[in-house]
C-alpha cells in the first residue's frame, strides 16, 4: 500500500443536524453539519410537512403559477376571436360585401348572428348582399370558430 494518498479516518468524527442532534460515526471529514436526520426528517417521524432543498418547491410552484396564466391568456384570446363586438371589417369579406353590410347599418358580428338566427333572408335582404356574399360570410364566420344558428347552418350557393 503506498504511504501518504489516503486519506485521515476519525473514527471518532461528530455529525451535527440542524435540529440539534448529535452523534459520532466514522469518517475521513472530523466535523459533519447536515440539515436532515433521522429524528427530523419526515419519512422517518411521519410529519406531513414538505422539505425544501434548494428552492425546488418554490421553482414548482412558479411554473405551475406560469402555466395558469397562459391558460387564462389562451382562455381570454379565444373569447376575444369570438366575441360578437368583432368589426365586420375584420372578416375580410370583400368591399363590396362589406360596404353593402355598412349602408344597412350592420358593424359587428353579433348583428350579423341576429340576423342569421332569424334567417338567411333577413341579410339577403341587404341591398346589394347576395347568395355569393352570404356563402363567403358563413366560410370566414366559421373559420374565426363562430357557431352558426341553426337556421343558418347549411351552406346555401
Amino acid at each position: 500500500m503506498k504511504k501518504d494518498i489516503h486519506p485521515t479516518f476519525y473514527t471518532d468524527a461528530k455529525v451535527i443536524c440542524a435540529c440539534g442532534n448529535t452523534w459520532t460515526t466514522g469518517s475521513t471529514k472530523k466535523e459533519i453539519h447536515t440539515d436532515l436526520c433521522y429524528k427530523c426528517h419526515p419519512f422517518y417521524t411521519g410529519e406531513q410537512r414538505i422539505v425544501d432543498k434548494e428552492g425546488q418547491v418554490e421553482r414548482f410552484y412558479k411554473k405551475l403559477q406560469a402555466r395558469q396564466e397562459y391558460l387564462s391568456e389562451a382562455e381570454a384570446r379565444e373569447a376575444a376571436r369570438t366575441s360578437p363586438e368583432r368589426l365586420v371589417t375584420e372578416l375580410e369579406l370583400g368591399t363590396r360585401a362589406t360596404d353593402a353590410l355598412a349602408r344597412a347599418g350592420i358593424t359587428t358580428v353579433g348583428q350579423i348572428m341576429e340576423r342569421l338566427s332569424q334567417s338567411e333572408a333577413a341579410l339577403l335582404a341587404v341591398e346589394g348582399f347576395g347568395r355569393k356574399s352570404l356563402a363567403d360570410l358563413k366560410k370566414r364566420l366559421r373559420q374565426f370558430g363562430y357557431e352558426l344558428p341553426e337556421a343558418a347552418a347549411a351552406i346555401v350557393v
